[in-house]
């Protein structure tokens, strides 16, 4: 994989166009449409989405985007962060924190579950943060640009998938203060290209959007796989329906910890 991401970093580097925007979208296309078939993700774009589902990404998604965040808050002042440094505007935390305390209660934090997959993703963001913080901007434009593109469409789906009203446990896909998601991506795609790169942080650059990808996609396969397995423990242990519409602390720890719950009083219960 590493072999094929700097194949394909070099195919960018000699675009007559030199835009960092346009190499990165050259260099990740593969990738980004892997990460679009994923199972998980054309189960959202089909309406197939369980809260199951819904409540593991948005575990997820909280711990990716709080190590960005922290991340690039503790780099604000980097030259290759400064430019497309947009808490205001695009911070994710505190939304994701809202959604997971309507499903979760107040007390959220302690019946998160969180993939390895995600850790793996996290992990990578912190170690760049402190090595390279230029690279942030590599996962920065992949996910809030993603975010802005598909976050309405994919938040009306959630809507109408899982019956939410009037928003509530959706929060994660508004952008309250960017009132022109085009013009606001063309302002972002403006910012990163004025970033100054020496050649070598270019080409690493490129590998990094890839690497971004890539772990998104790791993610999304492994929640996938949390909830098939889930789905099979059910079926295989035959749980009354009325015992898995029970609503217990020990069962909203999270379908990833069903494998060993049941070892523990069959401990099963529905979220």
């Amino acid at each position: 994989m590493e072999t094929e991401n700097k194949t394909q970093a070099a195919m960018a580097m000699e675009m007559p166009d030199g835009d960092l925007s346009e190499q990165i979208k050259l260099v990740s296309k593969d990738s980004h449409v892997r990460a679009e078939n994923t199972e998980l993700m054309m189960s959202y774009q089909r309406g197939d989405v369980t809260l199951e589902q819904y409540k593991l990404l948005l575990c997820s998604l909280h711990h990716i985007y709080e190590a960005l965040e922290e991340e690039l808050e503790r780099n604000s002042s980097h030259v290759g962060v400064a430019p497309i440094y947009f808490p205001l505007e695009l911070a994710r935390r505190e939304l994701v924190e809202a959604d997971l305390e309507h499903f979760y209660g107040p007390y959220w934090r302690e019946k998160m579950v969180v993939p390895k997959a995600t850790e793996r993703y996290s992990h990578r963001l912190r170690q760049i943060g402190r090595d390279n913080p230029e690279l942030l901007l590599a996962h920065a434009y992949t996910r809030y640009l993603g975010d802005l593109s598909g976050g309405q469409i994919l938040g009306r789906i959630t809507q109408k998938s899982l019956g939410l009203k009037n928003g509530e446990g959706t929060a994660f896909f508004t952008f309250p203060a960017v009132s022109s998601p085009n013009l606001f991506k063309q302002l972002y795609r403006s910012r990163m290209n004025s970033v100054e790169l020496t050649e070598k942080q270019r080409m690493c650059m490129l590998e990094e959007a890839v690497r971004a990808f890539e772990l998104n996609i790791q993610v999304f396969d492994e929640l996938q796989d949390m909830v098939y397995r889930t789905q099979r423990l059910i079926n295989t242990l035959q749980i009354p329906g009325a015992l898995i519409t029970t609503t217990t602390p020990l069962f909203r720890v999270g379908v990833g910890l069903c494998l060993a719950l049941a070892t523990v009083c069959m401990g099963i219960y529905a979220f």
